[in-house]
């Protein structure tokens, strides 16, 4: 498979899984619904595809770094509790992997559905703390 049928093919996974969690489809409690596709890696058989999942609401609702080490808001977690509530919501989808696997296949015409493993990607999290951090050090 060349490169760009490759490359469309993750493009067209990424936006059909993140329908499914979009709608409501997955119907997984650990799974919220700002919980986003970031982007899928597959493999060159298509044999299986890592899915990389982040949560906008968990980057926005971070912590600011002159208050990491005690919650500055009353009903607020700290920043490392934010990134287990990433990791079990990439478990939730991965418990919920044949399911998507299977609405995916129905959708999709290809003669092979990969086998889809979700990935918790942290990289909004982390560019959102690097922000603030560049900003406390202008202010």
């Amino acid at each position: 498979m060349d490169a760009i049928r490759h490359k469309k093919l993750e493009e067209q996974l990424r936006e059909e899984i993140a329908s499914l969690i979009l709608s409501g489809e997955v119907k997984d409690p650990r799974v919220g619904p700002f919980v986003s596709v970031t982007r899928v890696e597959a493999a060159r058989d298509l044999s299986a595809a890592k899915v990389f999942v982040s949560s906008f609401a968990l980057a926005s609702e971070a912590v600011p770094a002159d208050h990491a080490g005690a919650s500055a808001w009353p009903g607020k977690e700290p920043v490392d509790e934010e990134g287990a509530r990433l990791d079990r919501a990439a478990e939730g989808l991965n418990r919920a992997a044949g399911f998507i696997q299977a609405q995916v296949s129905k959708r999709l015409r290809t003669r092979l559905t990969p086998r889809l493993v979700f990935v918790a990607d942290h990289g909004i999290k982390e560019g959102f703390e690097l922000n603030e951090r560049i900003k406390g050090l202008f202010s």
